[in-house]
């Protein structure tokens, strides 16, 4: 723990207890000590300075035996159910008087409680989680896998031919048992009856009709050709199971990104607005690693004209955050992990960020942006600036140098205006040329990836990728 200075303790005195800061006087017993504690644990962890008195307006009364206290407050952690570690409290002295600072951690990896009773910071006070509240909390930090829990599905709910697929790509360690082999790996479990249920992590993986089940599991692809969103996109639903939604949505994403060519020196160098890997090792960090008990929305993953941005439902896991993301391990979802990485979808050692962050640095990106919403947890990837000079209108240069011809440049500009452009108007902005090489100069755009073509026939127009 950084340790605290004068003028930061006087200001956590005079702003009173609140969510993550707590008060002790030096009389406080074990397990009052152990209440604060691990109710402090429950949410994001905190402080508790013992020696101190008052709720909103806070009074150093000081402690007498400052080890002795030391050690009462270790004990007290020791009561929790289970036993909660914690860094050395510190003993410090402030205005004469000796005071302990308590920290708690953010991020612990279990829930805890004291005598059976689970309780965390409300505000100023230690309450009871409510029911449904302690039910998610327990699920994010692991103390109930939800992924292993039986589902309300029998064996008929799932696919035979999804299931063969994996055994054929697990092999000779199937042993010949598919079905055992599902239950050795969290697919699959026994009901009262001795029959065979799947699983939650069963259905993800193996569903017929993964909808009626399981409608959360959604992928939402769109795709704006501007810097934010518009009535201009494309939009993919997709509603399947993992291994299936994984290799349809890397392809959709794949197609639309912007790629081209450029000279370097006397150098041709093709460029992708993104490096494929890192989309892919985003895209399935998201399936992977998602909160799947969370009902009501799935992962959505929007691509604009500067950035890409993929969100999934649920917050980081246990006790990885923004700031260490590179460096823990920590997988909320095991067995789905296993089992992709069984097909050949994921890395089982977990170094998907750190790849992320090399290959970027080697095409010359900035590094993906991590944040934490309240619900949620956001990736942003920065491509390749393609168009730049298409959204400003500028650099018609560089155009040419990429073997544009005139008029390619004038629809350039055109489109920088107007956000979209048909035949006719190309054929306005260059009336002597014939339908063929209306045709054509469009055509050729669209292969070089700076247009992208929407509806047919007469419905026809073209965007900017």
């Amino acid at each position: 723990m950084q340790q605290l200075d004068h003028i930061t303790l006087q200001r956590l005195l005079e702003g009173g207890e609140h969510e993550r800061l707590a008060f002790a006087r030096e009389r406080s017993r074990p397990e009052e000590l152990a209440e604060t504690l691990a109710a402090l644990a429950n949410r994001d962890g905190g402080l508790l300075l013992v020696g101190v008195s008052g709720r909103t307006r806070a009074r150093l009364e000081g402690l007498t035996d400052a080890e002795q206290i030391r050690e009462r407050v270790l004990d007290a952690a020791l009561l929790c159910t289970p036993p909660l570690l914690l860094p050395l409290p510190e003993i410090t002295t402030l205005d004469g008087q000796a005071l302990i600072i308590v920290e708690v951690p953010a991020g612990l990896p279990h829930v805890y409680s004291l005598q059976g009773r689970y309780l965390w910071r409300a505000g100023a006070v230690n309450q009871p989680i409510p029911p449904h509240a302690l039910r998610q909390l327990l699920l994010e930090r692991g103390g109930v896998a939800w992924e292993r829990l039986p589902a309300a599905a029998t064996l008929d709910d799932l696919d035979p031919a999804k299931i063969q697929r994996y055994v054929e790509r697990v092999g000779p360690a199937a042993g010949g048992d598919a079905l055992g082999w599902l239950e050795r790996r969290g697919c699959l479990t026994r009901a009262a009856d001795g029959a065979w249920q799947p699983t939650h992590a069963g259905l993800l993986l193996f569903a017929r009709d993964i909808e009626r089940h399981l409608p959360q599991c959604e992928i939402t692809l769109v795709r704006y050709r501007g810097l934010s969103m518009s009535d201009e996109f494309e939009r993919l639903d997709l509603r399947d199971t993992l291994p299936e939604q994984a290799r349809r949505a890397e392809a959709w994403l794949r197609e639309r990104m912007r790629t081209g060519s450029r000279l370097v020196g006397l150098e041709r160098r093709d460029w992708i607005e993104y490096p494929p890997a890192v989309v892919r090792e985003v895209l399935i960090n998201a399936i992977a690693h998602r909160d799947y008990a969370i009902r009501g929305e799935g992962i959505r993953i929007t691509m604009f004209a500067d950035r890409l941005e993929c969100y999934s439902p649920g917050r980081l896991p246990g006790h990885v955050t923004v700031e260490n993301i590179r460096d823990e391990r920590y997988s909320r979802n095991e067995v789905l992990v296993q089992a992709l990485s069984d097909l050949g979808l994921i890395e089982r050692l977990g170094y998907g960020i750190d790849r992320v962050l090399q290959q970027m640095a080697a095409e010359g990106l900035p590094a993906p942006l991590f944040r934490e919403t309240a619900a949620g947890f956001l990736v942003t990837l920065q491509g390749h600036a393609v168009a730049e000079a298409v959204q400003r209108g500028q650099d018609t240069a560089q155009w040419q140098r990429m073997g544009l011809n005139q008029r390619q440049i004038a629809a350039l500009l055109w489109l920088a205006e107007h956000q979209r452009i048909t035949n006719r108007d190309y054929r306005e902005l260059a009336p002597d040329i014939s339908d063929e090489t209306v045709r054509r100069d469009l055509a050729d755009l669209v292969e070089r990836g700076l247009l992208l073509r929407i509806g047919d026939r007469r419905g026809t127009y073209y965007i900017l990728r």
